[in-house]
Parts: structure tokens; sequence; C-alpha cells
């Protein structure tokens, strides 16, 4: 197997097909409203969005635009509108800042130095407010971690990750950026530079250190239980650098389970007592 762009190729077509068909079979057997999502403006946000639309009809579909004031780029909310316009979907826009100040000050030990900590009670507090709205609007929470992030750990646990259904999670960043454009999610927000938008000026690929194109690549190859040095070879790498991203890939597989607990009884819950929906 050559690892190549080509690898990455699936039938856009068929993917959008099955994708929708999974969101609409959810929300109908869960007798749901329709979906709330997170729209930031990203290329996984807006795509997970317009499949949404897609599969349910856009009236169906809330995107809850979040911003605050530390992050807070006009881009990213013109995008978001831009997305919801063409796909018919239905918005509400809510400042959090004031929300996130509260929090912080009633932490006795928060940290205004720690980037990450703050960054992470950030997504979460994005959290709460999408499954607020859910509850209320019996509506599904439509997650859009894609494969490459939820591989590597590049996400919040029971932050940005928390959601009732993630139809991206099964295609790598740059296949998404494929079905994106397949589905017809404007070119500006597809090829514009990832954040988790946590802190000021951050940039997912400069965080990774891997360009989305490679790092894709080497996690294909290990999805394939390739070994390191091969991967390594075919990509021009340094094999150390195929080690540090296999590294990183098994010690985040805590943040990919539920929480986990002590066999005791016949069957339990989260390890062999799973129940489909009705």
């Amino acid at each position: 197997m050559k690892l190549t762009q080509q690898v990455l190729d699936l039938n856009w077509e068929e993917v959008k097909t099955k994708i929708t068909r999974f969101i609409r079979d959810y929300v109908e057997k869960a007798n749901a409203n329709g979906i709330v999502l997170g729209l930031s403006g990203g290329v996984d946000s807006s795509t997970a969005a317009a499949l949404s639309a897609l599969a349910i009809g856009g009236s169906k579909v809330l995107g809850l635009m979040l911003p605050e004031k530390e992050t807070y780029n006009p881009l990213d909310i013109k995008h978001a509108k831009l997305v919801a316009e063409k796909f018919g979907i239905k918005t509400e826009t809510i400042d959090i800042t004031s929300t996130l100040e509260a929090l912080q000050k009633s932490i006795p030990i928060f940290d205004l130095k720690d980037k990450l900590s703050k960054g992470n009670l950030k997504a979460r507090t994005r959290m709460l407010y999408l499954y607020y709205y859910a509850n209320k609007l019996n509506l599904i929470v439509c997650g859009s971690s894609d494969k490459s992030e939820v591989m590597i750990g590049y996400f919040t646990k029971w932050g940005d990750a928390a959601a009732d259904i993630a139809p991206l999670m099964d295609l790598y960043k740059t296949q998404v950026r494929k079905l994106a454009r397949h589905v017809g999610v404007p070119d500006e927000i597809v090829d514009k530079p990832p954040s988790p938008m946590l802190w000021p000026g951050q940039t997912a690929e400069e965080e990774i250190g891997l360009k989305y194109e490679i790092l894709d690549l080497v996690l294909y190859g290990l999805e394939h239980f390739m070994k390191t040095e091969q991967i390594a070879e075919e990509l021009g790498l340094p094999k150390d650098l195929v080690e540090k991203v296999k590294k990183r890939w098994k010690a985040m597989e805590h943040k990919r389970r539920l929480p986990l607990t002590t066999k005791l009884q016949y069957r339990t819950v989260g390890f062999d007592f799973r129940i489909p929906l009705p």
C-alpha cells in the first residue's frame, strides 16, 4: 500500500448519502425535533451543519454561535452565517463572555496563566449551552469531531467532543475538506486554517506540529497496521516523528472512552451491556 493522498479518496456522494441517512435515522428513532450544534465558522462544524440540513431540512437545525471577547473573530461569525444562509439553518448568537468570567471567579484555584485549563473550561462552557438547548427544545446534539483530532486526542474531554452523534468522526480532516466541497461548503471556509479557538492566535496545525495532509497519512498507515519504519520511509519523515504520533495516539485512548468501571455483575454498562435505539 502506497501512502499517497489517493488512499484517502472516497466516493463522496456515497459518503454524503450514508451520513445524511445516519443523521435522519437517529433523529427519527430518538423522537427528537431536530439537531443543535455549535456553528463556529470552521470546516468541521460547517460540514456537520450542512449534512444535518440535507438530512432533515435546515428548519430543523439550530446552529449556536457562541463568541466570547478573548477569541472573537468577525470572520468566523461571517462564515458561520454564510453556511447557515446557504443551507437554511436557524441560528442564535450568544456572547458567553459573562458566563466564562463568572465561572473563573467562582473557581477557588482558577489560574489565569494556565492557558490549557482555561481553554478547556471554555470548550466545556460552550457545551453547556448546546445541551441546555437540546434539553429544552428536544434536540439532538450533533458533534463535529473528525478522525484526525480524535485519534491524537486533540480535543477537550467533555467539551467539543461531547455530543449525541458525531457523523464526521470516521473521516480524517483532509477527507472532511473534500466532503465539505462536495456538499457545497464555501471554499473560503474549507481553506482557512483550523483552530479550536481556545485562546488568541491558536491554530491546530501549528500546535500539532504537522500539516493535516501529512498527519492524516501517518494516521492512515497506523490504522492499517503499517510499521512506523515503513510509514516514515514512504512519507520521507524521520522515524521518531512517526513514533511520536503513534505514542500520542495510544496515550490518548482514555479521552476516547466512557468512564471505566470494575466488572462485578452479569452485564456491565459501557462494557457488555449495549442496547441499540428502538
